[in-house]
């Protein structure tokens, strides 16, 4: 498949970082996007940089169903809906697990894992319902992490959501015809949440910092907008990844 030039994504985590990133890729492409995250100034403005089509905001928590039933009517309503891409995330880095405050925790886990369960709630039915109808499958993009697959102490709920929300993607892998779906690791990208790890706190964050700053230090970190140009190379090929997680720059 192609991206989805003239259609309708939905893109969560577009406020900073790959998600804006994101969103301006896709526009150049001609995509029509639905922009969401917590905050409305910074959506605004990234809605400001999406000159190549049409972009609508919807701020607030996409954890919540109401949120995220109002991302999948906005979507409609510009037509051809075609997928979303679920790029936003909270780290809260520092603390040990038995540190962690529930508050903090319940936001991690909300950021990756539940508005990903709403996203699909509330956008597969409508997706599967179109490629029933002879459209071409619909599309649903996950931000995996290489934190997934280890245990490392100062960012436990963030491995913790990310391994959850892999899983998630290869359930609806299993279980939907009407769309692809994979998850996208984006690389070492420098991002406010690799700002927050350098400057952590907590029982954990004197190792976190060292291992994060060694990135920086040793010029591994990329810029977001190689990330994003990585996950639009994926999309073309989305057909191919269902139900794989990929990391940027793997062979397909």
């Amino acid at each position: 498949m192609s991206v989805p030039s003239n259609k309708t994504v939905i893109l969560t985590g577009a406020s900073r970082g790959i998600g804006r990133a994101v969103a301006h890729a896709l526009s150049q492409r001609g995509v029509r996007l639905v922009l969401n995250a917590r905050g409305e100034d910074r959506l605004r403005e990234t809605a400001e940089g999406c000159t190549g089509a049409d972009a609508r905001i919807v701020a607030g928590n996409a954890a919540s169903a109401s949120i995220a039933q109002k991302l999948v009517d906005e979507a409609r309503d510009m037509g051809s809906f075609a997928g979303f891409i679920h790029a936003a995330g909270v780290l809260h880095p520092g603390p040990l697990l038995n540190e962690i405050e529930e508050h903090a925790f319940r936001e991690v886990l909300d950021a990756s894992l539940t508005a990903a369960y709403q996203l699909v709630r509330f956008a597969v039915p409508v997706l599967e319902g179109t490629a029933h109808y002879g459209a071409e499958r619909g599309i649903a993009v996950f931000f995996g992490s290489g934190a997934a697959e280890i245990a490392q102490p100062g960012i436990a709920a963030y491995c913790i959501a990310k391994a959850a929300e892999e899983h998630l993607m290869r359930q609806l892998a299993a279980e939907s015809d009407g769309v692809y779906t994979f998850a996208y690791r984006p690389g070492v990208v420098e991002t406010r949440m690799q700002q927050q790890a350098r400057s952590a706190e907590g029982g954990a964050a004197d190792t976190l910092r060292k291992t994060f700053q060694s990135w920086k230090d040793e010029g591994r970190l990329i810029e977001p907008e190689e990330s994003a140009q990585g996950l639009l190379k994926f999309i073309e090929q989305a057909d191919r990844l269902h139900g794989r997680s990929i990391r940027i720059g793997e062979a397909v």
